[in-house]
């Protein structure tokens, strides 16, 4: 099966499609026009369609079974799998996700959306995770390691100073 998503006028991705490859092939090989001809016949002849790579994420290839980085890396297509409401951007030929927080950076190799500080490595007991808290532009361990988060003062919060996690107090 092929992936296409349907853009529409601001190439913003309404729908994601899947195709069956007996419908791209073109002498054997796969041909995403023939893809989009498809579409265009069932759908219209003025929508819009790119087609996506399922197994694409980040600018890399992965297997199908999601183990690993696949040994064809010439593979990975259009960056990212389109997800409604992400943008093909014609320029970088990519699919980019909504952003997600208004501190999060443009990675142009990635074309994702990366924090401005990096998630912390220290391993988490079982049942916390860490979680990006915008109001404090830093991560936050949910629920907290250190005290209950019900038990903090209101105006405090924990935070990461890239080494630990301190307690901080809201201005």
């Amino acid at each position: 099966m092929a992936s296409f998503a349907k853009l529409n006028s601001e190439n913003i991705v309404e729908q994601v499609l899947s195709v069956n490859n007996n419908e791209l092939l073109d002498n054997g090989i796969e041909s995403e026009q023939k893809g989009i001809n498809f579409l265009k016949n069932i759908f219209g002849q003025d929508t819009n369609w790119k087609q996506t790579s399922y197994n694409t994420k980040s600018g890399k290839h992965y297997l199908s079974d999601n183990s690993g980085l696949s040994n064809t890396p010439e593979k990975a297509f259009r960056k990212n799998h389109a997800g409604i409401g992400y943008t093909y951007d014609a320029q970088r030929d990519a699919f980019i996700g909504p952003k997600p927080f208004n501190s999060f950076i443009f990675d142009e190799t990635t074309c994702t959306w990366k924090p401005p500080i990096s998630k912390p490595s220290t391993i988490l007991p079982e049942g916390q995770k860490y979680i990006w808290n915008e109001e404090i532009v830093n991560w936050e361990v949910f629920p907290s390691i250190a005290k209950p988060l019900d038990t903090l003062p209101e105006n405090q919060y924990y935070y990461w100073n890239s080494v630990s996690w301190e307690i901080g107090t809201k201005v």
